[in-house]
């Protein structure tokens, strides 16, 4: 199989995707400034045109197959990363704790820390146990973005 790779221009920096015919293995994001590809590999094309659709506000449920390369461990954290609704948060210690193991926040934490499949596995909704911002390995301003892309805080009438 022919690994591929595209790039896409978000509001957040451009999205570099890779994958194959076994499905998408990351989609990570650059510091540096990339136009968008305008060859796109065939086996990118859904990947590329869901993600236009999440930054749009269009898209609330990623419908890919991915394919990263992991541990058992880091893939069965991930897989509890999919449980995570759309604008919904939880805690490194909630995840823990539906792990089954609270002694396991650590190594749930870097294995967050570790998932290349960004914002389609969604990593960036989980906190801290008090709230904060910790860790993205995108940037911690590139978490609150997408944090406040899928909750923006709506204006209520004063009237």
């Amino acid at each position: 199989m022919t690994i591929e790779t595209a790039f896409l221009e978000t509001p957040i920096g451009t999205a570099k995707i890779v994958g194959d015919e076994n499905g998408i293995q990351a989609v990570t994001f650059l510091d540096e400034k990339f136009p968008s590809s305008t060859k796109i590999p065939t086996c990118l094309q859904e990947c590329i045109s869901q993600l236009n659709e999440y930054f749009e506000g269009k898209r609330t449920e990623f419908k890919l197959t991915i394919h990263p390369k992991a541990t058992a461990f880091q893939l069965k954290v991930w897989k509890s990363l999919l449980q995570i609704p759309y604008g919904k948060t939880t805690s490194y210690l909630e995840q823990s704790l539906n792990l089954g193991d609270q002694k396991a926040i650590r190594a749930v934490a870097s294995a967050n820390g570790k998932n290349p499949i960004l914002i389609i596995i969604p990593c960036h909704r989980v906190l801290g146990s008090d709230g904060s911002l910790t860790g993205f390995s995108a940037g911690i301003w590139r978490k609150k973005w997408l944090l406040a892309h899928e909750n923006p805080v709506k204006q209520e009438s004063m009237f």
